[in-house]
Parts: C-alpha cells; structure tokens; sequence
C-alpha cells in the first residue's frame, strides 16, 4: 500500500507544479483509457474521437453548465459518446479478429440489462448498437420487459437467463412468433419441462440455450461465479439429461446455444482462454450428442482497468480488448476445426466494459476536518496538569534520534491527562491542551519519517490517521454501493485546480450517519493509498470531485440509507466543434419522492404537521404570521434535493 506523505508536506516538491504532474500522480492516462485526461488549465477533460479529430470537453464547464439549469451536486454524468465509442469498439475488435483469423462466422454481443438499467442507457445501447445487431440479456421477467420494448431488429440477440416461470417463457415465445432470436438459457431441468409445456401449448418452437458448471477458477473477486460449487449452471449430467429430454420430446433441434460464464470481472487473460476451452469441448459433446447448435455465448467476465495498472489483480486487467477478442476466436477455431465442428456464432455479455467508462459521479467538498493542532503556549498555564508541562517538554525534543520516545511519551502523558479528567481531576481545558499539544508532536514525528531509512511498524499508519477528513455531498450507499459492499476501487480525482500541487492528504466521508460512509482505499499508480491528494479549500469557491467508471452496477444496486435519494443525472453528447449538448436530464429525488417510498404519504404529513403548527399558536410559542413561514418552509423542504443545496 501507498504511503502518504506527511500531511502539509510533498516530498521532493519541485519549483512548479503542473497539470502533466496532477496526470502522473494521479494516473489519469492509465484508467482513463483515452477518455480521460487534464487540460493546460488544470482541468479533467473527458476526449471523444470525432472521426478525424478528439474533441475535448472540459467537466468544469459542464458542471457550471449543469449548476445554471438548477442542477446541484451531486450527479451523475453520462457522457453518450463514450457510451457510443465502447460499443462500437468491442464489436469492430470481435469483426478484426474474425476477420484476421479466417473464422467462418460471426460475433452478436448482448449487454446484461441488470449492469445498468436505466432506460436512456438501454435505449442509447440499442439505437447506436443497431447498426451492430447488438442485443440484450435479461435475466427477470422485467428484464425481458426492456428488451423486448428495445428491440430494432431481427438479428440482435435477447438472451435470457435467470429462473423463469410461465409468464416469462410466453413473453419469449411470442416474441420468437414475431421473428426475434429470443434463447432461453437453461437453469434447471424443472425449467425445461415448463419450456416444452408452453412451447407445444403456443405451437411455437424455442430457441433453447443451456449453461454449463466451468470448472475453471477465475482470478479476483467473481472466483464463485465459476468452479464446482457455483451456485450457476447445470451440472454435466444434467447438461446431457437436457439433450435427451429435448429428443424424447421431437424438440432436440430448438437446442442451439452453451453458455458459460467466469465472472464479471476477468483479470487474467489465461483464466479466459482456458475457460473458453472448456466451453468448446462442452460444446463439442453437446454437438456429439445431437444438438444442432450454433451460438457459444461466453458470458461476462470482459474486464475494466479501474487501477490503470495492466495487471491481474481483482480491479485491473493484464490485456487489452483486441487481445481479448484474439484469444477467444483463436481458442474457437483451435478446439473446433480439429473436430470437424462448424464455427459457432460467438456471443459475449460484456456489460460492464460497455458502460463502466461512460459515467462518472461528480459531488463538491462540504467541508475539511483537519488534524491541526490549535494555539500551544510556550509555558504550562497555571493551575493545570503537571502532564501539560512533561508534553511540552516532549515537544521541544521531538527529533531524528529520539522519534520514538517522544511518540510513547506523548502518548503517555496524553492518557494520563484523559485519566485525571474521567475522574474529575483535570479540567476541559487541560484535556483540549493535552490533546493538542499530542498531536503537535505526532506531526512532528510525520515530518520526520521520509528521512528515516526504516520506519517502525506502530509509525507506518500515522501520516493516515493524521490524514484530513473531507466530507463530500453525496451517499455512498446510494451512489457508489460497490466500495461499501465488495471494497470496489474507483479512480478518484479533483476535476480542477490541478495546475496546483494538492499538498493535503486525506479521507473521504459522505453525508450518511454511518461509519461505513467513508473512502480511506485510493487507486494511484503508486499503489493502493489509505488517502488521497487533494488541495485546501479555497473560501467562497467549490471544490468538486469526480468517481470515474461508474456506469456499471452502482444506480441500480443504490439504496436509501439516511434517505438520500437518487441524485441528478445528466446526459451529454459532445459536438464535432467541441460544443456540447445536454441531451437529457434528470432531476433527482425530492423529499417527497424519497419518503413515499417508505410509504408515507407527503400530504398526510402536511397536515400533521400543519396541527402542531396550530397547536403553538393556541399555546402562544409562535404569531400566525409566523405558522405561514414555518409550513411554507415544510412544503418548500418536502420539494427539495434529499442532499446538500446551495441556496
């Protein structure tokens, strides 16, 4: 892990600091893959390719664009073209590597509606992605809902997994009458029987599809998805029940796609080959049993580098998506011709490498806790503790050679003056003065670690817990549920002011009544850091953060803890001439959207309230005059952001 300089202090500062030196501190153009980048005027600038031409956009001017039109932080901002340009490119790098292969079939990607559920999300997919034939995956009846309320054409694929029940299967079936390739991909043997009922009930034939148990274990988080006890997938024995079934029933030929899937998140290359090697001879003995196929849907797993380290650790990958498309269509061809097997049509679910780079999170700074220590007199005032003068003391010899005894000493007379004033014994102000003088010591001690050739276990954390505490408007668990959940890293970056060196270190918190609400782990190319650089406050002037890749999993998996709501959202389309349109927006949710969801009904509450305002003018607390502003102020707050508003 990182460790953080001491906190005021840069080491090896230099003469100036510059936006190429915010870039390399904090590893913009590695996770950023090409999107993302700082400006000569210090600001983070989101880059899309306009055929001939990068069109930059600076997120500053958009925030005060967003913040004209009484669109308050925090928000979430979609940038459509990015969304554009990674559909575009994981299905050009499948058609490169057909292409170069000689492989004698095509690529059809679907994306996993449950990544991202938003509707202008779905619909900006299917639009753009038409010209693709690029599908969707459903994996609930609701799911099945959107894609077939999205469907554009014929040839694009809707996969559906999940458990299913009759409604479900119908909805398919008819869908399939009106000539769409819906599949239903098999969860258990109890879902084929249903299949074959409502299939023969409709007179429509299905496509079928059946998901097999990989016994390929995964790198990262996402192991359990994949090996013998995945809670997913039929087993081989059931895998060939299904065939036998499906013949018994005159149906085997409705049997036309495996599925398989390692994971959302697949950082090692090798885990993917060999997972679609499996997939292959699973797919050749399921053609040796009979079955037509012709579709191999490999599922998720298609990685994004939130570290920007090129490894194949949980959060990064150690390949690229050309290679990526490379290996699987090489691996096809290299099982498959051997045996004779006709190239099936490849199909991936590559939700999260779609969206991940189109949506960042975008809140301002409240407000800083620092770990400064107030005013410190020279002498011990009179009439306090005798530990207040053994600190100061402690506190003059602070140095190279006896670090370590000033941090145990501090430590000890801090403690003794807490112990005399639990028993009544010391004052308040002997325990602030205490306290203060403590902490003037430990940031000496910080001070004094970079020049310290090894630096002792105890000392290793203290630059973190001398950190700053930055509280940020916004709600974890409502925008970022994945760094409360799975410990999911994102980049995290001030969006300006980076043409000055940021020389505080610290946390972040948000605004929920939880300890939970916190960020102390930081991707930076130096490694993992328990804080982050970022820049004093300036008075009067916001100071705004951005979480980068967000657009996978983090609205839909929200929830309303402290009952903050969904936050604003924007969605942008950035012109050829470097304008830009707000295309869409959405305000987020007010008071009253919020408390009608734990069911409670917002003009009940009104009038509620509206007696208790009567009742302190009967007793005399307040002027009828002053009963109209209070529940005007009532109804105003009930329309207003669940978060922080600047008035």
């Amino acid at each position: 892990m990182r460790k953080p300089e001491p906190v005021g202090v840069t080491a090896g500062t230099p003469a100036g600091w510059s936006p190429a030196d915010s870039s390399a501190l904090y590893g913009i153009d590695a996770w950023g893959a090409g999107y993302y980048s700082i400006n000569e005027r210090g600001e983070v600038q989101v880059q899309v390719d306009q055929g001939e031409n990068v069109v930059p956009v600076s997120l500053l001017d958009i925030v005060q664009g967003m913040r004209a039109r009484h669109l308050d932080m925090p928000a979430v901002l979609r940038i459509r073209n990015v969304l554009d340009h990674r559909i575009a490119a994981l299905n050009e790098s499948f058609a490169r590597a057909i292409a170069a292969g000689g492989y004698r079939n095509v690529y059809r990607g679907v994306f996993p509606i449950k990544v991202n559920q938003q509707c202008h999300v779905i619909e900006e997919i299917a639009d753009y992605g038409r010209r693709y034939h690029h599908g969707f995956e459903a994996g609930s009846k609701a799911e099945l809902i959107i894609a077939l309320s999205q469907l554009r054409d014929t040839e694009s694929l809707v996969v559906c997994n999940g458990y299913k029940d009759a409604e479900f299967i119908d909805l398919g079936l008819y869908a399939r009458r009106m000539g769409y390739p819906v599949f239903f991909v098999l969860e258990s043997l109890h879902e084929l029987r249903v299949i074959i009922e409502r299939s023969q009930a409709l007179g429509i034939a299905p496509l079928i599809g059946v998901r097999m148990r990989s016994a390929v274990k995964v790198d990262g988080h996402w192991s359990q998805d994949s090996g013998d006890r995945s809670i997913f997938g039929l087993s081989t024995t059931a895998l060939l029940q299904v065939a036998e079934e499906l013949r018994a029933a005159g149906m085997l030929d409705c049997l036309q796609m495996l599925h398989c899937h390692l994971g959302s998140q697949v950082p090692n290359i090798r885990n993917v080959r060999s997972g679609v090697l499996e997939a292959c001879q699973f797919y050749a003995g399921l053609v040796e049993a009979g079955a037509p196929m012709g579709y191999l849907d490999l599922g998720g797993g298609l990685a994004v580098d939130y570290e920007g380290a090129s490894t194949n650790t949980t959060h990064s990958m150690n390949y690229q998506l050309d290679e990526y498309c490379v290996n699987i269509v090489e691996t096809v061809q290299e099982t498959l011709d051997p045996l004779a097997i006709a190239h099936p049509v490849l199909v991936s679910e590559s939700g999260r490498a779609t969206v991940a780079y189109s949506s960042m999170l975008l809140f301002n700074v409240l407000d800083v806790r620092d770990c400064m220590p107030g005013t410190i007199p020279a002498t011990a005032p009179e009439g306090s503790t005798e530990f207040i003068a053994h600190l100061l003391e402690v506190l003059e010899r602070v140095d190279a050679d006896s670090y370590q005894e000033c941090y145990n000493d501090a430590l000890f007379y801090r403690d003794e003056t807490r112990e005399l004033f639990h028993r009544g014994q010391a004052s308040l102000r002997d325990r602030a003065l205490a306290e203060d003088i403590c902490l003037a010591v430990m940031q000496r001690i910080n001070r004094l670690l970079p020049q310290l050739e090894r630096v002792p276990a105890e000392l290793e954390s203290l630059s973190e817990q001398l950190s700053d505490i930055y509280y940020g408007n916004f709600s974890l668990f409502q925008s970022l549920p994945d760094i409360w959940a799975i410990d999911q890293l994102f980049p995290i970056m001030p969006i300006h002011r980076l043409g000055e060196e940021p020389q505080r270190e610290g946390i972040l918190a948000d605004l929920t009544c939880d300890c939970d609400g916190r960020i102390d782990k930081f991707t930076l190319p130096a490694g993992l850091s328990s804080t982050l650089p970022m820049h004093a406050l300036n008075a009067g002037e916001d100071y705004y953060l951005g979480v980068f890749l967000v657009g996978a999993y983090q609205e839909t998996l929200g929830d309303l803890h402290n009952l903050f709501g969904d936050t604003n959202v924007v969605n942008v389309s950035i012109n050829p001439d470097g304008s830009y349109d707000f295309v869409r927006e959405f305000h987020g949710d007010s008071i009253a959207d919020v408390l009608s969801y734990v069911e409670y009904e917002p003009k009940h509450m009104q009038e509620q309230f509206r007696r208790v305002a009567e009742g302190a003018v009967r007793s005399g607390c307040i002027s009828v005059e002053e009963r109209q502003r209070i529940l005007q102020a009532f109804r105003d707050s009930l329309q207003g952001y669940t978060y922080f508003e600047h008035h």
